[in-house]
This record gives C-alpha cells, structure tokens and sequence, in this order.
C-alpha cells in the first residue's frame, strides 16, 4: 500500500532506525520516543489490525516484541515494559498498519492509562465468557 507509511518503510522507502528485522517483522525505533528505548514492532505484510492477522503473524509479532523487550530491559534497565497494541479508532489505532510499541518503562515517567475497572457480578462474567467461548469456536481459521 503506497498511503501506508509502515508499508514504505516495511519496503525500505523511508528511513527508519532499525533495531530488529525477520521475514515477517520489522521493529524500529518510534519516531516519537516516549522513553529510550520506545520501539515499534510492525508486521511486513499490511494488515491493517488484529482482526485480519493469522495465528502465525500474531505469534511472530509477538515474538520480536518479546525479544525486542528483553533487549531493552538489558540495555535500559527500565523499571518496567509496556506493551501497546491498539485497533481502530476508538481503540487508539492512529496507524492502520499491525504493529506493536514496546516502551521500556520508569517510575513517574509521565505515562498513563486510564483503567475504570466496572467490578461486574460473578454471573455476568459467566455469561460474557459463554458469549465469547461460542464467539471463538466459531472463528474460521486463519
């Protein structure tokens, strides 16, 4: 895709610093570091979210994250990592490109999430995991 930017970077026309690279992922430094060390994991082929992507892309995506991370714990001896993934616009999704930001993390370093736990009944779990569990066994394979 020509309009995706991690497609042109992805088949080496626009420069990034990178840091890891396989035949299914690329992972490179995030233009907007948040700490040292913030890098993007993106898979090569476009997928624009995690609804499209195999079960192979998403362990491969995962893998370099996790190898990726390691690398930074090492040599930034952050306090913490986090991973980000984010899926359409009302999930954050700016770049509709898979990729995961793996950000090595610092106590008050000015990152936040918001997390308004609901605390819903036990029978309501049940019931969501009931719907999810049919949800699943209906997924085709991919």
């Amino acid at each position: 895709m020509t309009d995706c930017i991690f497609c042109r970077i992805v088949a080496g026309e626009v420069p990034v610093a990178k840091v890891y690279e396989d035949d299914q992922t690329l992972a490179f430094m995030d233009l907007g570091q948040v700490n040292p060390g913030h890098v993007i994991v993106a898979v090569k082929p476009h997928v624009a979210d995690i609804y499209g992507l195999s079960d192979a892309l998403a362990a491969a995506a995962f893998q370099t994250a996790a190898k990726v991370a390691r690398a930074a714990k090492q040599t930034f001896h952050p306090d913490g990592m986090t991973l980000l993934q984010a899926n359409e616009p009302a999930g954050l999704q700016t770049v509709f490109h898979f990729h995961l930001h793996v950000l090595p993390r610092h106590v008050d370093d000015g990152v936040a999430l918001t997390w308004p736990a609901k605390h819903p009944p036990r029978e309501e779990l049940e019931r969501l995991a009931g719907l999810l569990r049919e949800g699943v066994q209906a997924l085709p394979a991919l």
